[in-house]
């Protein structure tokens, strides 16, 4: 969703997002997701309650009239049905369904907070069961072939990037916003993470020797935002798409070409590596990646034990099986 499709929203719904970018500090990016997932809930109820034929586009409903007393009418069943849609006709995962349940729980909880409503309808609503999946990385030795495979006209500030990613496990919107100011003469960087929250990581002799080269070549003149530090060819900030464009080619090149390694994937490599090969403990690693519950940061503690299941598995006795019957003794 683009910021301008915002105001075409119903007006409650973008007193919701204007809360949560201002009281609640949501990043843009977290906010345009719950605008969207309230759009197509909205587009939905419209069909779903007579307002509209069946055979209308979803996309071209328009729902900037719902006001206050269709709110109102909402019942839990209504996001009940809603659910069943997008995972039949949209075809959303039971992932994407619940982060629409998380966007539809915030959006009444919001209204019910400020006295629009009495009833909350999503109050006991319950969310898809998720599986949870370990995190997807590389190893210790396809983190190097990555690093052995960049090259081109762009090497010190390509170099410089997924060196950041693969020791630091920064995200990739912290990474884009890094400005030079936010290199200290320690050798610290000043984080603006999640809902502008603040945190200060150290760079390792590898950042360091990285970001040093790529600050030599780094372009000075005719800058659009001079205080940006990496810069893109065309003299800009350099955009999150341009570095996922950059990781995904490096990946192909370091022949890592297996489905859903991303920008992402390295911040999860970095702290598995932290956390397997550095003895980091999870606590500490919880504040390096910044993380708001510990129980998201526990994840990397079952990638080491699930990497433990699979060493045992890997014996090479593990298949072989006693081919005598159950309680049957030898004459």
């Amino acid at each position: 969703m683009r910021k301008e499709d915002i105001y075409k929203l119903p007006q409650l719904v973008i007193s919701f997002v204007n809360y949560q970018l201002t009281v609640k500090n949501k990043s843009e990016l977290t906010v345009l997701e719950y605008a969207s997932d309230l759009r197509t809930f909205f587009r939905f109820l419209k069909i779903h309650k007579n307002k509209l034929s069946m055979d209308v586009e979803l996309n071209q409903i328009e729902i900037s009239d719902i006001d206050e007393r269709f709110i109102k009418s909402i019942r839990i069943s209504d996001i009940y049905a809603f659910l069943a849609f997008c995972q039949m006709n949209l075809g959303n995962s039971p992932k994407t369904r619940a982060r629409k349940v998380s966007a539809v729980r915030m959006f009444f909880k919001f209204l019910s907070s400020q006295g629009i409503i009495e009833e909350n309808p999503a109050q006991d609503l319950d969310s898809p069961n998720v599986r949870k999946s370990l995190p997807k990385y590389l190893t210790l030795e396809q983190s190097q072939n990555l690093l052995d495979a960049i090259d081109g006209q762009f090497f010190e500030r390509d170099y410089c990037i997924i060196t950041f990613f693969l020791n630091c496990g920064i995200r990739l919107a912290e990474l884009v916003s890094l400005n030079l100011n936010s290199i200290r003469p320690d050798n610290s960087v000043r984080i603006i993470g999640k809902g502008n929250k603040e945190r200060i990581i150290y760079l390792n002799d590898a950042c360091v020797h990285a970001l040093n080269r790529y600050l030599q070549v780094r372009p000075r003149d005719g800058l659009k935002d001079r205080n940006a530090l990496f810069i893109s060819r065309q003299k800009n900030r350099i955009s999150r798409r341009n570095v996922q464009v950059i990781v995904k080619k490096f990946l192909e090149s370091a022949g890592i070409t297996e489905e859903g390694y991303s920008v992402h994937k390295l911040r999860h490599t970095a702290a598995t590596l932290m956390y397997q090969h550095g003895n980091v403990d999870v606590l500490l690693l919880k504040e390096i990646l910044g993380h708001e519950n510990l129980s998201t940061t526990q994840i990397y503690t079952h990638v080491a034990n699930d990497q433990i299941k699979n060493a045992v598995a890997s014996n090479p006795l593990a298949s072989k099986k006693s081919k005598r019957k159950v309680g049957e003794s030898e004459v």
